[in-house]
C-alpha cells in the first residue's frame, strides 16, 4: 500500500475547498444516523464497513476527503482507498475538530465596521463591532482568540461584551473575553445568571464613538429565553440572537413552558423587530443546514426579504403557537449541562468543551 496516497487536511484547508469550483469529494464514513445528525454539507456518506464493497461508487478522478467523528476510521477508510490505488486525505481530528473552525467576512456599515465571525460545524454566528479605537463583541465562543486577532487587527479595545441570551447550545466566551481584556459584561438580567454583570436595560445605548451608538432593545418578555435581546446599529443591522433566524425562528421549550413562551416570542418579533425597515439587515447568532455558508459572504438577510421567505411570520398568533409546539424537534443534547456552566452554576472544565459537539438546535424546525 504506497504510503505517500494517503495524507492529511485540516479544516481551516478544507473551509475554503469546500467554495472551489470543482469542490472536493467529501466522504464520511460514519454510520448513517450519525451523518444525518450532524456532517458537513455536501458529504457522501459509505461507512466504513460498506466501502470495500462499494467502491465502485466514488469518483476516481476527483480529490477525496475521509471524515468521520474523530480521524480514525478515516484512517482506516483511506487505507482501504490506497489498496485500491486512490489517493485520499484524511480529515484532521474529524467532526470534532469541524465543530471549532471559523472564518470571518467584514463589511462598514456607516462609520461602524462589522466583522462576522462564523463557527462553521456548529451554525455559530458572533460579532465584533468596531469604530475609531473601540469594539463591542456580541455572542463570544470561548475560542478568544477570534476576537482579540480581529480587534488587534484593526487596533480597537474591546470595551464591551454582550450575549444576546443564554445559550443552550454552546458555551459562551463572554465571562473568558472579560477576564482577558477587562471590558465590561453586559447581560439581561431576566435570565438566570449568577455572577456579576452590567445589567442592559431596555432603550439603552452603549457608543463606540460620538455619533456611533449600538442601541439595546431588550425583549422583555419570554420568548427563546426570558432574557432574550437584540441590538441593532443605526438602520444599518439588527442582531437577532436567537429570536430571528434566516431560516427560522428561536426555539420556545428549552425552559419547559413552551406555550407562554411561543406567544411571547410571537409578541417579540411582531413587536420589536418587524417593526423595523424592511432594508435592515438581520445578523443572527445561529445559521442551520439549510442556510447556504460562502467564503466572503455575511449570513444575512433583509429584514424584507425575510417577511416573504418565511411564511410564519404572517400568522396569526393563535396560529403561530400552535405551529411553534407542534414543530420544535430534539432538544441540545447536553443543553442542561451547557446551561449550568454559562449560568455560572458549574465551573466546567477542559472536557465540557465535548459537549458542544453536534449541531446546534436553537431553531423551530
Amino acid at each position: 500500500m504506497p504510503a505517500d496516497l494517503i495524507s492529511s487536511i485540516s479544516t481551516t484547508e478544507l473551509t475554503p475547498l469546500l467554495d472551489a469550483n470543482v469542490p472536493p469529494y467529501l466522504l464520511d464514513v460514519r454510520e448513517p444516523d450519525e451523518v444525518a445528525d450532524w456532517s458537513i454539507p455536501g458529504v457522501h456518506n459509505i461507512p466504513l464497513g460498506e466501502l470495500p464493497s462499494r467502491f465502485a461508487e466514488l469518483p476516481h478522478d476527483a480529490r477525496v476527503v475521509v471524515i468521520c467523528a474523530l480521524g480514525s476510521r478515516a484512517q482506516l477508510g483511506a487505507e482501504i482507498l490506497a489498496k485500491e490505488n486512490v489517493a485520499s486525505q484524511v480529515l484532521d481530528g474529524g467532526m470534532a475538530a469541524w465543530a471549532r473552525t471559523y472564518d470571518r467576512v467584514e463589511a462598514t456599515f456607516g462609520d461602524a465596521t462589522v466583522v462576522q465571525i462564523r463557527r462553521r460545524g456548529k451554525g455559530c454566528l458572533s460579532y465584533v463591532i468596531g469604530c475609531g479605537a473601540t469594539a463591542i463583541v456580541i455572542d463570544p465562543s470561548t475560542d478568544l482568540a477570534n476576537y482579540e486577532d480581529v480587534a488587534k487587527h484593526h487596533g480597537w479595545r474591546i470595551d464591551h461584551i454582550l450575549d444576546t441570551h443564554l445559550h443552550a447550545d454552546h458555551l459562551s466566551g463572554a465571562r473568558g473575553l472579560r477576564e482577558r481584556t477587562g471590558a465590561t459584561l453586559w447581560l439581561n438580567a431576566a435570565d438566570p445568571f449568577s455572577f456579576k454583570f452590567w445589567p442592559l436595560r431596555d432603550g439603552g445605548l452603549i457608543e463606540l464613538s460620538p455619533g456611533v451608538q449600538l442601541s439595546v432593545s431588550s425583549v422583555c418578555v419570554p420568548g427563546h429565553t426570558e432574557g432574550s435581546t437584540m441590538f441593532q446599529l443605526g438602520n444599518h443591522a439588527v442582531f437577532t440572537g436567537d429570536t430571528l433566524f434566516l431560516e427560522s425562528v428561536g426555539r420556545p421549550d428549552l425552559a419547559d413552558n413552551a406555550e407562554a413562551f411561543a406567544h411571547s416570542l410571537y409578541r417579540s418579533i411582531h413587536e420589536r423587530i418587524l417593526s423595523l425597515p424592511d432594508d435592515i439587515l438581520v445578523f443572527p447568532a445561529h445559521y442551520g443546514k439549510n442556510v447556504d455558508v460562502r467564503s466572503g459572504h455575511f449570513v444575512t438577510a433583509t429584514l424584507g426579504s425575510l417577511r416573504r421567505s418565511l411564511g410564519v411570520l404572517g400568522l396569526s398568533e393563535g396560529a403561530f403557537v400552535e405551529w411553534a409546539l407542534q414543530n420544535v424537534k430534539d432538544r441540545p443534547e447536553n443543553y442542561q449541562a451547557i446551561v449550568r456552566i454559562n449560568t455560572g452554576n458549574d465551573v466546567g472544565s477542559a472536557s465540557s468543551l465535548e459537549l458542544e459537539n453536534g449541531p446546534n438546535r436553537c431553531a423551530i424546525g
